[in-house]
């Protein structure tokens, strides 16, 4: 799976939400620097080549859908995020935000919750 630009990124979580959307619906979920039609046909054109949507065709027109799932891609995401940053150590990661304040004692207590009761599902 090739990385994507912020922009594709962008684009891909326009496509997720509407599940299939011909390029003037993605413009519309543009909030901010929307970019020009033939530019952002041209990065959904881009994410097609990259094996990320496929297209139905009607007509001269397109309408593009996800082949790749949110899912594959957030697990595809974080595995870099955690290699490339916290020496692929999930407790690296998860001191990092603690350190940052980004996640609270008890949001840990419930993770360790959650970690317990998948183990006893075993």
């Amino acid at each position: 799976m090739q990385k994507l630009t912020n922009k594709e990124e962008e684009i891909m979580h326009i496509l997720w939400k509407l599940k299939k959307a011909f390029v003037k619906e993605v413009m519309a979920e543009i909030t901010e620097e929307q970019p020009h039609y033939n530019t952002l046909s041209t990065i959904v054109r881009n994410l097609e080549e990259k094996g990320f949507v496929s297209h139905n065709a009607f007509g001269n027109t397109h309408q593009y859908y996800p082949i790749v799932s949110l899912e594959d891609y957030r697990k595809r995401f974080m595995n870099t995020a955690i290699d490339n940053y916290f020496n692929s150590s999930y407790k690296n990661m998860v001191s990092h935000f603690a350190k940052e304040e980004k996640i609270s004692a008890a949001e840990l207590r419930e993770i360790l919750a959650m970690i317990e009761s998948q183990k006893e599902e075993i």
